[in-house]
């Protein structure tokens, strides 16, 4: 997800020290960050307490900032590394998927929150990773972009929800039969169909850059980079704007049933974070509407009905 004309402007704004376009930046994106912090901690003041730390780390973070996600896929990154502080030493997952299938000993059932797979998180990446491993990083991103992208233009839903299942959720072959009805020899092809386009598609990235080879720790082999990778940047997460269709049933059956999916039983936590949030913006404009109809029409109840039968009388 890369940066909108309208997350640019913002950006520009606060780096010019402008607090209008600061606290346009918080409004935008509060709400799911927010809805997302309070289904983890279930404390609507710790996730409060979070939520303020989590902007005040992106205002720190902004100099080393340049772009490589979107601005909301980027304070994710940072709510979910303030949220594994507050969990320290557990167990963490990003897909509710995960939890029912290998729950974690002594965790409550959704406790446990989204995990940073490698030992260096990724919202530091912008400014430690070497040039060359952060040119690899971004070509397995490329790779892993192409093969869902090409998995949801040719409506490929089935396959797409087993690599999730796979790489996203990191469950096992056996573990993603259970779930998907298909054959773990089904899956098995899937899988090795799916690493062999990521890894073409990151030897076509890197050979232009001078790197020919992907070094001893290929990430495509590297399942906990592969995956690193596919949460950090949220690369098979359908689009706000798709994630509102669904909530309002306008959606195709085939995203409706994919989308639908990855909320549901997947349960991909930021995904139902912005479903929340949606579902809580219908409630104020609902709320908003009605406070506006009663304000126009008010005076005229009291007009017709109230006033007027003394007035005929």
């Amino acid at each position: 997800m890369t940066l909108s004309e309208a997350d640019r402007f913002l950006l520009e704004g606060i780096r010019r020290g402008e607090a209008e376009a600061w606290s346009q930046l918080v409004e935008r994106y509060r709400g799911r960050l927010f809805a997302f912090a309070q289904s983890r901690l279930r404390s609507a003041p710790d996730a409060e307490d979070v939520l303020q730390e989590t902007f005040l780390t992106f205002l720190k973070a902004l100099p080393r900032y340049r772009g490589e996600a979107g601005i909301e896929t980027f304070l994710f990154t940072l709510l979910r590394r303030r949220l594994v502080d507050w969990f320290r030493g557990r167990r963490l997952s990003v897909c509710l998927l995960h939890d029912v299938i290998r729950p974690v000993d002594g965790d409550e059932a959704g406790e446990p929150i989204a995990q940073v797979a490698a030992p260096d998180p990724s919202a530091s990446v912008y400014a430690r990773r070497d040039e060359h491993d952060e040119l690899r990083r971004e070509a397995l991103a490329e790779g892993i972009r192409a093969l869902v992208n090409g998995y949801k233009k040719q409506l490929k839903f089935r396959e797409l929800k087993i690599v999730e299942m796979l790489f996203y959720c990191q469950l096992a072959n056996k573990e993603v039969g259970k779930v998907s009805g298909v054959n773990e020899k089904q899956i098995a092809l899937i899988k090795h169909r799916s690493l062999h386009r990521i890894r073409d598609k990151v030897a076509a990235e890197l050979r232009p850059r001078g790197l020919t080879r992907l070094g001893e720790e290929d990430p495509v082999h590297s399942e906990a980079m592969l995956t690193e990778v596919w949460e950090s940047l949220r690369l098979s997460c359908p689009k706000r704007s798709t994630i509102g269709a669904y909530h309002l049933g306008t959606l195709e059956e085939a995203w409706q049933d994919y989308v639908d999916f990855h909320l549901k039983q997947l349960g991909c936590r930021f995904c139902l974070a912005n479903l929340a949030d949606l579902k809580q913006q219908d409630s104020r404009k609902s709320e908003a509407l009605q406070e506006r109809i009663m304000q126009s029409t008010v005076g005229f109840l009291r007009q017709s009905y109230l006033e007027g039968p003394r007035g005929r009388a």
